[in-house]
Formats: structure tokens, C-alpha cells, sequence
């Protein structure tokens, strides 16, 4: 199990940044970036207070229970608003860190884009349902429009901007799942 990736989706689930969580338990932003990254282990006492903080226990976060499905309604989404960067992301299967691949739904206003993602393994794939972005590999800046699909191998940083005066939203499906 990855300790780090589930920490990470009931903190986005939650709505909580990085420091958000660090404060309420009393740790460093930092401390929590690299936790989420698994680059770092927790104590027994620190990961019961992280769990606390996001409203669940040691034994609900190592339960190995299969999430329901196969069908997922709205209300099992985790979603993160983010009104500042003009992003809203929708992680559309709970517990997604147990699969082989991550689908999320990028929702882009006028402007914006997503972080910068570091180069990772796997493959990322995404088909734009509606507006314009940019699929930006490196320096490689690439238009795609509704309808189009884009594959990336992310040997390089990589990231998707909106250029348009319309907001922009992809499906975007990443294996293995990169949180």
C-alpha cells in the first residue's frame, strides 16, 4: 500500500492544502510533501494524528475493502476547487491509488493551468471535451481542440494551459496513478 498516495487523496478530498494539514498537526508543509511522495515514513503517533486531522482512523485507512462500484455517482468524487488558479480537478474513482490507472476531470477557466507535473513513469492520457489547451511537454507547446485526444510520455515536465476566453475541460487518465 501506498501510505503517501492515500494521505494525499483524503487531503485533496477534503479540500485541504499542504500547510492546511501540516498546521493541524502541528508538522511542516514539507514534512507532508514528502510523506504524499512516500520520500519519508511516519511514527505510528504522527500518522494517528494525520488520520485525525482527515476524519479517520488506522483501521478505516488500512482497510483493504474494495471500493463499490462499478459505478461511481457525483457524490463519490473527490473534488479541489482551487478559484484562485481559476482549476477545479475532479478525481472521478475513490481510492484510485489501488488501480492501475488515475482518471481525473480538469476543469480549466480562461487562463489557467494545471501545476507543472515533474517527469514520472507511465503514461498519461487525455481528450479534451470541451475549449482549447495547450499540451505543454518541455519546451513543446501543442494545440489540442474538443474532440482531439493527446498521449504523453512524461520524461519531461508537462502541464495543460487554457489560451482561450472559454473555460477548457479533459478527461485525463493517468497509469500508473501519479499522486
Amino acid at each position: 500500500m501506498e501510505i503517501g498516495a492515500k494521505i494525499r487523496f483524503l487531503r485533496l478530498a477534503r479540500s485541504l492544502t499542504q500547510e492546511e494539514l501540516a498546521d493541524r498537526c502541528e508538522l511542516s508543509k514539507g514534512f507532508i510533501s514528502q510523506l504524499e511522495r512516500d520520500q519519508t515514513s511516519p511514527s505510528i503517533a504522527t500518522l494517528m494524528d494525520i488520520l485525525q486531522a482527515l476524519g479517520t482512523d488506522l483501521r478505516q485507512f488500512f482497510s483493504e475493502d474494495s471500493v463499490a462500484g462499478p459505478v461511481f455517482e457525483r457524490d463519490d468524487f473527490a473534488v479541489k476547487q482551487e478559484p484562485e488558479s481559476g482549476r477545479e480537478t475532479a478525481w472521478l474513482v475513490p481510492d484510485a491509488q489501488r488501480n492501475r490507472m488515475e482518471p481525473i476531470l480538469v476543469c480549466l477557466a480562461p487562463g489557467a493551468s494545471t501545476e507543472s507535473d515533474d517527469p514520472h513513469e507511465g503514461e498519461e492520457f487525455g481528450y479534451v471535451l470541451e475549449g482549447t489547451i495547450w499540451v505543454v511537454t518541455g519546451a513543446v507547446r501543442t494545440r489540442a481542440r474538443h474532440g482531439d485526444s493527446f498521449l504523453i510520455h512524461p520524461s519531461e515536465p508537462h502541464r495543460l494551459e487554457n489560451p482561450g476566453r472559454r473555460p477548457a475541460r479533459v478527461l485525463w487518465v493517468s497509469a500508473p496513478p501519479s499522486f
